[in-house]
């Protein structure tokens, strides 16, 4: 991989749902270093967009590169699937997934929950793994929740642990998916700080996200979805600066004055 090479780069991406096709040829890159926000109404596409990428979803035509290696298919269309099982571990280990609901173990401490991949996954020593795991614990700000159980934490605590769980794969990029829109406003701020601290650092991430403010203080590039296909991207600054299409406007008014 080079410098020009992009971490994640996705060419000419379709997904259907049967007859509902989803995402109709999209294009995006995140070089390193870079954090690319999505944006867009329920049901442009978004989501679907992030999970394709983690190969979490199948699609259906298009090519999907990590650090410039092409994921290799088998089958076509609806019956196409990745090929190579040990691929797609290794790139999915690489792109640490946070979820807008936290998806943590219930019966696991918080401790417990962030170094369970990295011990069952990536075969690290426990006490490798646990070091690790206060570290980035400390980093999101809870480091004193260690011991405690998910149900013990408030929704924010909750999703910074899981932040602290993608961290501690040591991934070469983060997917967000909508981190904030299950938590109430005060609690959605300490994401969010965390979330800038990362893009500060330079962490390449892809960002869904209903937060307009957010997007525009963290991004490098921001990507306009509408009926599965962009609308409008560039950078944020132009973007909500001076919107170019008349569906973009709509939509960013109809955000402020939520």
């Amino acid at each position: 991989m080079t410098d020009t090479t992009p971490v994640i780069e996705i060419r000419n991406l379709h997904k259907s749902y049967g007859a509902l096709e989803v995402l109709r040829g999209v294009d995006i890159s995140a070089m390193k270093g870079d954090v690319v926000s999505l944006i867009g109404s329920s049901g442009s596409g978004k989501s679907t967009l992030l999970r394709c990428a983690n190969l979490l979803e199948d699609s259906q035509q298009g090519d999907i590169l990590f650090k410039g290696e092409p994921v290799e298919w088998k089958g076509e269309g609806l019956h196409r699937r990745p090929a190579d099982a040990k691929q797609i571990l290794r790139i999915r280990t690489n792109l640490s997934m946070v979820f807008q609901q936290f998806n943590l173990w219930a019966h696991m401490t918080i401790l417990q929950n962030v170094m369970e991949a990295p011990v069952t996954v990536l075969g690290r020593e426990r006490d490798e793994a646990e070091a690790a795991a206060r570290k980035y614990l400390d980093k999101v700000g809870i480091g004193d929740k260690c011991d405690v159980w998910p149900a013990q934490l408030s929704g924010g605590q909750q999703q910074r642990a899981a932040i602290a769980r993608a961290l501690c794969m040591e991934p070469e990029a983060l997917l967000f998916d909508e981190p904030t829109s299950a938590l109430d406003p005060e609690l959605e701020q300490e994401v969010v700080k965390v979330i800038k601290d990362l893009a500060a650092e330079g962490r390449t991430m892809l960002l869904v996200t209903h937060d307009m403010k957010m997007a525009k203080d963290v991004s490098d590039h921001v990507v306009f979805l509408h009926q599965g296909r962009i609308e409008e991207q560039g950078p944020p600054d132009s973007l909500f600066g001076s919107p170019q299409t008349e569906r973009l406007r709509g939509f960013l008014s109809a955000t402020t004055h939520d």
